[in-house]
């Protein structure tokens, strides 16, 4: 009777087992989840608008009005990797990628979540417009409003839709390479 070598086959099954406990599932999940939210907040990101800053009306000797910059654009933009307003205000810009590996990832049922939020107070009238009234003259732009409605720039919305449909590739993509790491062993 020949013997059989099935050291070969316990290996595999060594391997599929590792790929089946809840650790190693939890941790590609998560990690799925992170690079989802890097892509969205690196979409978003470039598609956020950057104002010219914010002004002050200053009056020189002569008695002429004139603006000084107090603070440069971009606040919105830089909210996106800001945990607060303030810090918006303060801080550069992140990197999306190192942003969303510190971010906490939830599980609800069989869902992964990250939740993104932009902490500058008018980001929502910035993504989906707002009204304001025509001929009222704003200090900090030096202007009068001229239109009764200001469109949204919808930077989230279309980076949420963008990224719903790259997603079932891009995860895609992250399994097989899971898969195969999982089986050669690492």
């Amino acid at each position: 009777m020949a013997k059989s070598d099935f050291s070969q086959m316990k290996e595999f099954t060594q391997k599929l087992q590792r790929l089946a406990t809840g650790a190693e599932q939890e941790k590609f999940y998560q990690e799925c989840a992170r690079e989802l939210a890097a892509r969205f907040l690196a979409k978003v990101i470039k598609r956020t608008p950057v104002g010219v800053g914010t002004f002050e009306a200053k009056t020189d000797k002569k008695g002429k009005t004139r603006f000084q910059r107090v603070s440069a654009g971009g606040t919105l933009r830089r909210g996106w990797t800001a945990r607060t307003e303030a810090e918006a205000l303060s801080s550069g810009g992140k990197n999306p990628a190192a942003y969303a590996q510190t971010m906490l990832v939830q599980k609800t049922g069989k869902t992964y979540e990250i939740t993104i939020i932009n902490p500058v107070s008018y980001a929502s009238y910035v993504e989906y417009g707002h009204r304001q009234t025509p001929g009222r003259y704003v200090p900090a732009i030096g202007k009068k409003l001229k239109a009764g409605w200001v469109k949204g720039h919808f930077m989230m919305t279309i980076s949420a839709d963008e990224l719903q449909s790259e997603a079932p590739g891009i995860l895609e993509k992250r399994f097989a390479d899971f898969l195969k790491e999982v089986l050669k062993g690492k």
